[in-house]
């Protein structure tokens, strides 16, 4: 199943529609305390001294607000923002044209930071640490120019990342925030919930709200999701009014368990326990015995199995654990 087809992927979707449900501030923000509270700090204390906020460099999993925290922080700081992709940014000239466009204080976002070519990152080194950027001019094919330094407004880079480990030291230790996103638990989840509700101005009951908070993943980004899917069976089935009995129909519908866990999930822990006897068994291996990529497997459907403590990672290899086969019926062999 490709994952722009999959209902439970914590990656985004032409149907998410997340602008108009998106948070506007930090009180709004819903979850991640710590960090809310210290970048509360951070802007305060940027603002006093009519500066740019440091840079910030935001890790986690896919779909817990690191692309709406930037648009926070921006709203936060009264300026303009600026959203590219790391694979978007192939050459240093696309760098260039995308720093001469930002104004004093402006925030420049680079969601999959991680995916930056390393020739893009050293023009990128003295654009954070100097507000300057080397340009190349003159020359053919790359010979016979020079390097020309040119000055660039002060900006707030605020990289994302779902691989934090793959970023480059050099460009790690340039961010003066660094802060990671942690899943959400169910009362946070709810609170998210009735929220969108609100906007959507869907009508929810407590036990459906505590439902889809349970299925939803620790991922508000899949909460909402669910949430505009039960909508529907609402609309049609329930005059408009989500009940538990509509949310336990509808994911029945949709083919997600009571733990959140769809047919890729499934899968996935079939495909250890049946073809590799619950491993441990290598990720390349486990990867083409489902036709799923590793990187699919290891950025997306691993991290929430693991959180629940359904597969474990070791020096040999992915794991079963007996929790996981509890869950999908199967006696469990040591």
């Amino acid at each position: 199943m490709e994952d722009f087809d999959r209902l439970m992927t914590s990656q985004v979707l032409q149907t998410d529609e997340e602008e108009s449900i998106r948070p506007q501030s930090l009180e709004e923000y819903i979850g991640q305390d710590s960090l809310k509270e210290n970048l509360k700090i951070y802007i305060q204390a940027a603002q006093q001294r009519n500066d740019v906020l440091d840079h910030v460099l935001l890790y986690g999993p896919p779909g817990l607000g690191k692309t709406t925290l930037s648009y926070i922080l921006a709203h936060e700081m009264h300026t303009n923002i600026k959203i590219v992709t790391g694979p978007s940014i192939s050459k240093p000239g696309d760098l260039c044209s995308i720093l001469t466009t930002l104004e004093a204080g402006d925030i420049l976002f680079i969601d999959e930071i991680h995916r930056l070519p390393k020739i893009v990152e050293e023009v990128l080194y003295s654009a954070m640490e100097d507000f300057e950027m080397d340009v190349m001019v003159g020359g053919e094919n790359g010979q016979g120019g020079r390097s020309v330094r040119l000055p660039v407004c002060p900006f707030t880079l605020v990289g994302a990342t779902t691989r934090a480990g793959d970023l480059s030291a050099p460009l790690r230790d340039r961010f003066g925030i660094i802060s990671k996103l942690e899943y959400y638990n169910e009362q946070q989840l709810s609170r998210i919930i009735l929220r969108s509700a609100r906007v959507l101005n869907v009508k929810i009951e407590e036990d459906a709200v505590i439902e889809v908070a349970r299925r939803s993943r620790g991922t508000p980004r899949i909460a909402n999701r669910l949430l505009r899917r039960i909508r529907d069976f609402a609309q049609v089935l329930n005059n408009g009014v989500i009940s538990k009995m509509i949310v336990d129909e509808a994911l029945a519908k949709l083919h997600v368990d009571n733990l959140g866990l769809d047919e890729v999930d499934i899968r996935y822990l079939k495909g250890i326990i049946e073809r590799f006897h619950g491993g441990p068994v290598g990720l390349e291996a486990l990867a083409n015995s489902i036709s799923e990529e590793t990187t699919t497997l290891e950025d997306v459907y691993e991290p929430y199995l693991i959180q629940i403590g359904f597969v474990n990672r070791t020096s040999r290899g992915r794991v079963a654990t007996e929790k996981a086969y509890a869950h999908l019926g199967y006696a469990f062999e040591k």
